[in-house]
């Protein structure tokens, strides 16, 4: 069925362009959302406006797309984990974990934006790709560090509370 697209619908078309999808994708989903009209004389001239606004919000998001690179470019993040000796973590850093530690700084990237060829597994720093859509990609630092454990802060307590217990008797 041929159908004439309202809207951008990722992977199928933009607004105003004829497609052909299939009978029930275009009589279940597109028309009832009204994301498609069927192609008549009266609707493509509905759907120049259609067109028009379409054009301008997605020239606001590549606006809003290219300041997000620009604002990504040199970020670093780092990601405290679990890991034995030899600098192997007992789980990994994923996506989600990325995403996390980005919003935490102040940018707006999805779990499905870092592009990760497999999960991180050792204390490392490596460079991670952001996807944000529409060609519009950039990369951050990762810092994979050890959490520190109980033990860790015991022994950081110990080594300033002698240091802070002579400044008081030295005065």
């Amino acid at each position: 069925m041929k159908v004439l697209l309202r809207r951008d619908i990722p992977r199928l078309g933009l607004a105003g362009d004829l497609v052909e999808v299939r009978n029930g994708y275009a009589r279940n989903y597109l028309l009832p959302h009204h994301l498609a009209l069927e192609p008549t004389k009266a609707n493509l001239k509905k759907v120049e406006e259609d067109k028009r606004v379409a054009a301008e919000e997605r020239a606001r998001r590549h606006e809003f797309l290219k300041r997000e690179v620009e604002r990504l470019a040199g970020v670093e993040v780092t990601i405290s984990a679990a890991a034995n000796e030899e600098g192997h973590l007992y789980g990994s850093v994923t996506t989600r974990e990325i995403s996390k530690a980005l919003i935490a700084a102040g940018h707006s990237v999805q779990p499905d934006q870092v592009k990760l060829d497999e999960p991180i597994k050792t204390l490392d720093t490596k460079m991670v790709k952001i996807v944000l859509g529409e060609g519009f990609e950039g990369e951050v630092k990762v810092w994979t560090v050890r959490e520190k454990t109980a033990a860790d802060l015991a022994a950081e307590q110990s080594a300033t509370a002698p240091a802070e217990a002579a400044a008081p008797a030295e005065a």
